[in-house]
C-alpha cells in the first residue's frame, strides 16, 4: 500500500481547518451534498468529547476526505501530525448525524501525544540498519542518499514513538518488485517493523478466461488502442517481459509503464496466448467489471471515488508467478506456463483494483491483523465481481485464481475453508498479527462466507463449497449482497489504518445497524459470523 507523501506540510490547526479543500464521496447513488463548514464542524466537535482524540499543543489535525449519506449524516476522515509529523496510525474518523449531534468517532489511537520530536539516531544510521537487516532490500543504485526518509511517529504499536520511515527498493522472494517501509526507533535505533508497500496476490490467470466480451476501446479505420474513455480513461499496457528500475520501486517515479496494446481492427486477442493480446483484454475486462461493480453497487466512481482511471500492465517479468497494485496501477505475470497461467483472472483483478480501493479509504496498514483485513477486503471485492459479472465461462465461486490455475483448477485460497490450502487461518487467535497477512487474511474471508452463505455444505454455481465454524455453531447467511454492502460500509466510514480484527467486528456491526437496522436479522448475522470464527 502507498504511503500519503507529503503530509507532515499539508498540516494545519484544528483553528484553521475550515480552509482545507474537502472532497465529498457518497457511500450509495444519490447521497446529500457536503454542508459548508463540515470539515471544521467537525474538528470542533472532536475537541468537545471525552474518549476521542483532540488537537493540544503540537498535535493538529488535517481533513482526508468527506462522505455525505444520503440522509445527511456525515463522517470526516482526519490524518494526524505531531510537531510537523505524520502519524501513522493516528488516523481517525469523526461521524455525525443529519442535525450535526455526534455519533461517534472511530479510531484506534484515542490519547493524545506529548512525546519528543528530536531523533538521537541520525537518518544515515536507520538507513545503515535497514540495509543490513534484509538482504533483498537495497538502497537506490549509485546512491547512497537516495532512499526515501522520513521522520515520523509510529503509532500502530501499543506505545507511539518518534521512529524513521526507510523506504526501500529491492525484489520480494517470488520476484515481485518491493518497496519495503521499515520503521526504525529514532531514540534506540531499534527496528520496529517492515511494511511491503507493493501488494500482491499469491495467485496467477479474446480473453484467456472470460471467453469473448465487449470492450470499450479508442480509435477508429485500422487503429485501435485498449484504453476506455467510459471508465475513467482506464488503460492495458505490454511490458514485453521486462520488470520495474529500483528507482520506481522506491519512490514510484520514472517507472516502466509498457507500450498501450493496439489492434489493427476492435477485436483484442484471439483467445489463447499464441496473442500477447489476449491478456491485455483479460485485464481490461476485470478492471471494466470492478469499475462496474463499484460504480453499480457501491456508487463509487473508480479507485480514487473521483472518475480517473488506472492502469494495467501485462506481460510482466518473466515466469512471473503472481499480480500486485503498487499504489497506481495493477500489474500481471504471465505465470510459469505449466502450472500456472497468466494471472488476468476477473477475480485476480478485482482483488488488485481493491486493495486501490482500501488504499484510499480506511488505508489498512499492510501488516499485522489490519493488513490480514487488506487482503480479505480485496479476496471479498474479488470475488463479489465475480459474482456481478455473470459471466458463463468464469462463474461466481468462493475460490480465488481457480482460473489460471492449469493442474487442479482449485486456486490458491478459497474463502468457505481458508485452511486448505495449509497455511491460511479459519479462526482467530492471539497468535494473527504474527501470521503473513495473506494467510491471516483467512479469518475475515471466513467471516464474510459465513455471513453471506453460512456454515454447511452446498452447491453454488456447480462448485461444491463447505464451511464449519470455529464455535461448533450454525451460522445462517444473509446473502452475499448484504453482507458486501456491510463490509463497503465499514471500510469506508468505520474502519481505519490500524484496525484488528476485533475493531472490524465493531466496524461491521455499526454498519449493518446503519444500513438494516439495531437487532435487524443483518446485524445479528454480523455478530453471530465473527463469532463463529472466535472474534468477539
Amino acid at each position: 500500500m502507498r504511503r500519503t507523501a507529503g503530509l507532515a506540510a499539508l498540516a494545519v490547526a484544528a483553528a484553521t481547518a475550515a480552509a482545507l479543500p474537502v472532497t465529498s464521496a457518497s457511500s450509495a447513488p444519490g447521497a446529500a451534498p457536503a454542508r459548508a463548514g463540515v470539515a471544521a464542524d467537525a474538528l470542533s466537535a472532536l475537541q468537545q468529547h471525552p474518549g476521542a482524540a483532540r488537537a493540544v499543543a503540537g498535535q493538529e489535525f488535517v481533513v482526508r476526505s468527506t462522505l455525505v449519506d444520503p440522509d445527511g449524516s456525515t463522517h470526516v476522515r482526519l490524518d494526524r501530525t505531531l510537531g510537523g509529523l505524520r502519524v501513522v496510525g493516528g488516523d481517525l474518523v469523526v461521524h455525525r448525524d443529519a442535525r450535526e449531534q455526534w455519533e461517534g468517532v472511530s479510531q484506534t489511537l484515542a490519547a493524545p501525544l506529548t512525546l519528543a520530536t528530536d531523533p538521537a539516531v541520525t537518518a544515515a544510521s536507520a538507513t545503515s540498519r535497514v540495509l543490513a537487516r534484509n538482504a533483498r532490500t537495497r538502497a537506490v543504485a549509485g546512491d547512497g542518499e537516495a532512499e526515501a526518509r522520513e521522520l515520523v511517529v509510529d503509532a500502530t504499536g501499543a506505545t507511539p514513538r518518534l521512529a524513521w520511515e526507510v523506504v526501500t527498493g529491492g525484489t520480494q522472494a517470488d520476484g515481485t518488485p518491493s518497496r519495503l517501509a521499515t520503521y526504525v526507533d529514532a531514540g534506540s535505533g531499534k527496528v520496529i517493523r517492515s511494511e511491503q508497500q507493493v501488494v500482491n496476490v499469491d495467485g496467477e490467470g479474446q480473453t484467456l478466461y472470460s471467453g469473448t466480451v465487449p470492450l470499450q476501446v479508442s480509435g477508429s479505420g485500422t487503429s485501435y488502442t485498449l484504453k476506455d474513455a467510459t471508465r475513467g480513461g482506464t488503460y492495458t499496457t505490454d511490458m514485453a517481459n521486462k520488470e520495474d528500475t529500483i528507482l520506481c520501486q522506491i519512490f514510484g517515479a520514472g517507472c516502466k509503464t509498457g507500450t498501450t496494446v493496439t489492434s489493427t481492427s476492435p477485436t483484442f486477442g484471439n483467445g489463447s496466448t499464441s496473442d500477447r493480446a489476449s491478456a491485455a483484454a483479460d485485464a481490461q475486462y476485470g478492471s471494466d467489471e470492478t469499475w462496474d461493480y463499484f460504480q453499480q453497487v457501491h456508487g463509487r466512481d473508480g479507485i480514487w471515488g473521483d472518475g480517473r482511471g488506472s492502469y494495467n500492465r501485462v506481460h510482466y517479468g518473466n515466469g512471473y508467478v503472481n499480480a500486485f497494485w503498487d499504489g497506481t496501477k495493477m500489474t500481471y505475470g504471465d505465470g510459469d506456463g505449466v502450472s500456472f497461467g497468466p494471472l488476468v483472472s476477473l477475480d485476480v483483478a478485482g482483488h488488485e483494483m481493491s486493495h486501490g480501493v482500501t488504499e484510499n479509504s480506511a488505508g489498512l496498514t499492510y501488516s499485522g491483523e489490519s493488513g490480514g483485513l487488506n487482503e480479505a477486503t480485496s479476496d471479498i471485492f474479488g470475488t463479489m465481481v465475480e459474482f456481478h459479472a455473470a459471466n458463463a465461462n468464469d462463474p461466481g465461486d468462493y475460490l480465488i485464481g481457480e482460473q489460471f490455475d492449469l493442474a487442479q483448477h482449485a486456486g490458491f485460497r478459497r474463502m468457505d475453508r481458508p485452511s486448505s490450502d495449509g497455511s491460511s487461518l479459519d479462526c482467530w487467535s492471539s497468535g494473527a498479527k504474527d501470521v503473513d497477512v495473506h494467510y491471516s487474511s483467512g479469518i475475515g474471508n471466513h467471516f464474510f462466507y459465513l455471513l453471506a452463505e453460512g456454515s454447511g455444505a452446498k452447491t453454488i454455481n456447480g462448485v461444491a463449497h463447505s464451511s464449519s465454524t470455529c464455535d461448533g455453531s450454525s451460522v445462517t447467511g444473509i446473502g452475499r449482497d448484504d453482507a458486501a454492502a456491510i463490509w463497503y460500509r465499514a471500510l469506508t466510514v468505520y474502519m481505519t489504518s490500524g484496525t484488528t480484527y476485533a475493531g472490524a467486528r465493531t466496524a461491521t456491526l455499526s454498519a449493518a445497524a446503519d444500513l438494516f437496522g439495531q437487532g435487524s436479522t443483518q446485524h445479528t448475522g454480523v455478530g453471530a459470523a465473527w463469532s463463529a470464527v472466535s472474534v468477539g
